[in-house]
């Protein structure tokens, strides 16, 4: 719940925020608002929880009052009509040609501008160490830029550097002939070692910013189908793999979170249930706290390469923070 509250803003936590860190419960809560924003907001003392100053890492608890800045997020359709400026950004580039460039996203980083996010996005460093690119596409502010991953999603991501490339990318996206496979570890141990997801996907009617999956006739909803196979089982948790038919917005971790295994550390579909699924397992709740995002990593990729027609694959490594993760689960079910 929110209400205006003078110069700041009044938040009050729902019983299904409990648990969250604060600057997860500031973000979520105030639109165009980043996880960096609502850090440094916490440590200028900006927000206060009960009239108190806590930590970024404050656990919040139902009922919580927290009072933040007032915030006015910049229109999406000003953002996207606007050109960026080069940033000199360091990126993990795993694939590089004259035609295409394949990047390595680390976790945290935003793919393109938005509210909130205005510069050190991957925009801006492709902008910088290919400078064509900013000619690229049908948006200012996303040069070169065909599909793209949440902000705490890793992973496997793809931009053109010619005109043609981008179209021929493009095309490929909206035909579904792009192979994309994800890794994410998950609350709970499924029944069986493979399954099909196939609800509808639409947006949440009590919170535009977040996506819902289900059989509902009286909404508006887009076809989405998520196939996912057991990788590696642990104690209270999963490793799936996943490949998704369809690219809704949020789409595996809204379908996991359907079917009762949300994405360990998602803040927005996983801790509803998380408390609960850990209750028997102090150990995977410890690791599940210690995840400040969705542990989801864009593994794989398979494309017709937009000049030659070649088949490309590609892979990206585990992020650190997900093989720590492995480590720790794996050390649990061994003793």
């Amino acid at each position: 719940m929110t209400r205006s509250d003078g110069p700041h803003v009044t938040l009050v936590a729902g019983a299904d925020q409990a648990g969250l860190r604060l600057d997860q419960f500031v973000t979520s809560m105030v639109p165009g608002c980043s996880r960096n924003t609502a850090a440094n907001w916490i440590k200028k003392q900006q927000v206060l929880v009960g009239g108190a100053v806590k930590k970024p890492g404050y656990r919040v608890n139902a009922g919580d009052i927290v009072s933040v800045p007032p915030r006015v997020p910049e229109s999406i359709s000003a953002i996207a009509g606007r050109p960026i400026t080069p940033e000199p950004l360091a990126l993990d580039l795993l694939y590089v040609d004259t035609h295409i460039v394949v990047i390595n996203k680390p976790p945290g980083m935003v793919v393109h501008p938005a509210a909130g996010n205005l510069t050190g996005t991957i925009a801006h460093g492709l902008a910088f160490h290919f400078p064509e690119i900013q000619n690229i596409g049908s948006e200012p502010s996303r040069p070169g830029i065909v599909h793209r991953l949440d902000k705490d999603t890793s992973g496997i991501l793809v931009a053109a550097r010619t005109q043609a490339a981008w179209t021929s990318l493009t095309r490929q996206f909206q035909q579904r002939t792009v192979e994309k496979t994800y890794n994410a570890f998950v609350l709970g141990n499924p029944e069986k070692d493979c399954g099909r997801i196939t609800l509808p996907v639409f947006r949440h009617p009590g919170d535009r910013k977040k996506m819902a999956a289900a059989q509902n006739p009286d909404l508006p909803s887009r076809h989405a189908e998520t196939r996912w196979l057991v990788v590696q089982r642990f104690a209270g948790a999963s490793r799936l793999e996943c490949q998704i038919r369809t690219g809704r917005t949020h789409q595996i971790r809204v379908h996991l979170a359907a079917i009762g295994h949300p994405v360990i550390g998602d803040a927005v579909y996983g801790c509803r249930r998380a408390g609960k699924a850990c209750r028997s397992f102090p150990d995977l709740k410890r690791i599940y706290h210690q995840s400040f995002r969705q542990m989801l990593h864009a593994r794989h990729i398979v494309l017709n390469h937009p000049q030659s027609g070649r088949i490309l694959r590609m892979t990206a490594p585990l992020p650190d923070d997900m093989l720590r993760l492995q480590k720790a689960m794996e050390k649990d079910i061994s003793g």
